[in-house]
């Protein structure tokens, strides 16, 4: 799984920086995500140390954020910048077990937070990572799809629609996904491999464009 996040987010962000009008880079773009969010659940249920690993989603996110802004030309959070928002918030409401108002209020602070400030993926990111916690495996698929549909029209992402793939291969074809996990990638890789790739596609670009001047 890990193998199949970290190379589809190549891709797409290849697609995004120097292939815009070619869609079928995003849309093999759209398996990272989903396989992201997955991945910071099962990370945040197995962690001994949630605050270790609150630290290392913190690092890699202020890490990435100058080469992710230059990458993109933008000033909103990184996307894993975006991931640590939701890790808090898997923490504060299981923090706040039996407290249904409480829960509902940090729900609604990170949505609104990573929607206002902004950061990556905005609302999205704090819902797909509620259902991967919450929601029985039979009915994430169908949920995936709805929140899909729902920014769809709220932020007309269509080639979004794909990101439910991932999910279908979770529910569906688990053994598909494990069978890339015989490939063993050294956690150094693993974490980071966002920032570094960042680096060096700013890096290219910026080089191109003082090329083409």
């Amino acid at each position: 799984m890990q193998m199949i996040a970290m190379l589809s987010m190549l891709l797409d962000h290849i697609g995004v920086v120097w292939f815009p009008d070619d869609t079928a880079w995003r849309m093999i773009g759209r398996l990272a995500l989903p396989l992201y969010a997955y991945a910071l659940v099962l990370g945040y249920l197995r962690t001994r140390s949630v605050n270790s690993y609150l630290l290392r989603m913190l690092a890699i996110a202020a890490i990435s954020q100058l080469p992710y802004s230059l990458a993109f030309h933008t000033l909103e959070i990184n996307t894993v910048g975006t991931l640590f928002i939701c890790l808090l918030m898997l923490w504060a409401l299981d923090k706040l077990q039996d407290k249904r108002a409480l829960q509902a209020a940090v729900i609604a602070a990170a949505i609104l937070f990573v929607e206002l400030v902004p950061a990556s993926y905005g609302a999205y990111l704090p819902a797909i990572v509620l259902i991967y916690r919450y929601v029985p495996i039979h009915w994430t698929a169908v949920l995936h799809m709805a929140l899909n549909v729902v920014f769809l029209f709220y932020q007309g992402w269509i080639v979004q629609l794909y990101s439910v793939i991932a999910t279908l291969l979770l529910v569906y074809l688990p053994l598909f996904l494990r069978a890339f996990d015989r490939i063993q990638i050294p956690r150094i890789v693993w974490r980071s491999f966002y920032p570094v790739h960042l680096a060096l596609i700013a890096a290219i670009d910026y080089s191109n464009l003082l090329e083409i001047r």
